[in-house]
């Protein structure tokens, strides 16, 4: 029977105002992700977005008790052996996560292997801590990875730096991402709590209309999918809104904004 420690537990959702945290609570376990996980993981997103007061999503992870800190190894390749492996699963999970309303901050403080760094690549923004390892094994496993998985890579890093990454199975330093502008900011562990808390607070007080609007057609601009009609709607609406309107007033008055999404 193995132990309960070591085997952790299922994705996590904790709510405090307007963010959201997700966190990978199987630490024994390096933060494998099991299909069990993925499918949880999609459940809890479709209750997030459910959710407008929610403004802010911080992904996370469990790190205590590892002999070297790991947010996640990625997929549990056991997986992959199973009669009902699904190979879209973990695709989908990651497209899910990226397609999420609310901006999604990467709180990345242990090592990432693997599908997790996709996982990593999904969010918005991304705090690291010093002397963290970023690697990308696909080609060493003998895996093609998926489409959006390899544009996301593109878009993070541009093609050098992706090609370098997939094709010699490299393992680069957090202080390397965030020279390379992936990671916005490196914090020390004892800075950790408040400074990913605050940098949550800092997004949670734009105005959630224009934020996650934004956020939609920053994400199709990239990917080359914008509809530009779709983005004028989303201007027009903005300019159109209470909370435009309120954010000219606070200017006004010298005071902070009283967003309501509307």
């Amino acid at each position: 029977m193995s132990d309960h420690r070591e085997e952790g537990q299922a994705p996590g959702l904790s709510v405090d105002g307007p963010v959201a945290t997700l966190t990978l609570r199987r630490p024994g376990r390096l933060n494998r992700l099991s299909a069990p996980d993925l499918v949880e993981l999609q459940r809890l997103c479709a209750t997030i977005d459910a959710q407008p007061d929610i403004r802010v999503v911080v992904l996370t992870a469990e790190v205590e008790g590892q002999a070297r800190a790991v947010f996640s190894a990625g997929y549990d390749v056991a997986g992959f052996d199973g009669d009902d492996h699904d190979p879209r699963l973990f695709e989908r999970t990651v497209d899910t996560l990226a397609a999420m309303r609310p901006v999604l901050i990467a709180g990345l403080n242990g090592s990432v292997y693997g599908g997790a760094t996709d996982l990593v690549l999904a969010c918005d923004l991304r705090l690291g801590q010093p002397g963290l390892s970023w690697r990308m094994p696909a080609c060493a496993l003998g895996l093609h990875y998926y489409p959006s998985g390899l544009r996301r890579y593109l878009q993070a890093f541009g093609p050098e730096r992706a090609r370098q990454l997939f094709l010699t199975a490299d393992t680069v330093s957090s202080e390397q991402l965030h020279a390379w502008g992936v990671l916005m900011a490196l914090a020390k562990p004892a800075d950790w709590p408040e400074r990913l808390s605050a940098l949550a607070q800092q997004v949670a007080t734009l105005a959630p209309l224009a934020t996650q609007g934004t956020k939609a057609s920053l994400s199709e601009l990239a990917a080359g999918q914008a509809d530009m009609t779709v983005l004028r709607a989303r201007e027009a609406a903005c300019a159109a809104s209470e909370d435009f309107r309120e954010g000219r007033q606070a200017m006004a008055e010298h005071r902070p904004p009283v967003f309501k999404g509307r």
